[in-house]
């Protein structure tokens, strides 16, 4: 299983930067975007897995189920009508809302114990993660509330959901495997976080872009709406 969740990891990372640096809706965004989810999808659920049986750590089995949740409602996002998804949608709600529990949890237990860390993971990202499965959580109970996403909404709904997930399987490479790079890098940090910042800096680039589009889309038809309209 390990093997498995290695190279499904290594494939993950490759698609998913071909994905991310490529024009949304393109073929080859299309394509690679689906590579992406299927070696996600694979290595979150290993991960959790050999997490729970093999080598206990319960920051892993968290960290795998919500990786697992992002990338499963980022695609279900663009795949399905809202309508068609609710149990399925309901039910990765519940799941994001208990692994946020279990981050903040587990933050504060990391700032209670003697070394400030639960599993080797110190409180700050732990408490990310607890953040981060609570708004997705909120946003999947406004999505059922609503019964439909729509236009850039929806685009940036599955677009943050992917580059996060991204950027966690960049995070636990880049940073958390040092002892798989050559000497030199084991111990530059700063050189090996570059990707971990760019997924998060082109994240924002195309959610800035998504959403300015949206704003400029609202507000052509005000100003040409004719007599009585906004100039």
């Amino acid at each position: 299983m390990k093997l498995i969740h290695i190279i499904a990891g290594l494939l993950a990372l490759v698609a998913g930067a071909i994905a991310l640096y490529a024009a949304k809706g393109s073929k080859l965004h299309r394509k690679s975007g689906m590579a992406f989810v299927v070696a996600m999808l694979v290595m979150s659920s290993s991960g959790a897995l050999m997490a729970i049986f093999l080598k206990p750590n319960k920051v892993n089995v968290m960290a795998g189920v919500l990786t697992f949740y992002l990338v499963s409602t980022g695609l279900l996002t663009v795949w399905r009508k809202v309508e068609q998804l609710r149990g399925l949608v309901t039910g990765f709600m519940l799941a994001a809302f208990a692994a946020s529990a279990f981050g903040f949890g587990f933050g504060l237990e990391a700032l209670n114990s003697p070394d400030g860390k639960v599993d080797g993971i110190p409180a700050p990202p732990l408490f990310m993660f607890g953040t981060v499965g609570l708004l997705g959580a909120l946003g999947d109970a406004r999505l059922l509330w609503a019964r439909s996403i729509e236009g850039a909404r929806r685009i940036a709904r599955h677009l943050w959901r992917m580059s996060f997930a991204m950027w966690i399987a960049t995070t636990s490479f880049f940073l958390g495997q040092a002892k798989v790079f050559p000497e030199p890098l084991r111990h530059a940090t700063a050189l090996r976080a570059i990707p971990v910042i760019l997924v998060i800096g082109i994240m924002l680039y195309w959610l800035a872009r998504v959403l300015i589009k949206r704003d400029r889309a609202v507000a052509i038809p005000l100003r040409h709406t004719g007599a009585g309209g906004v100039d």
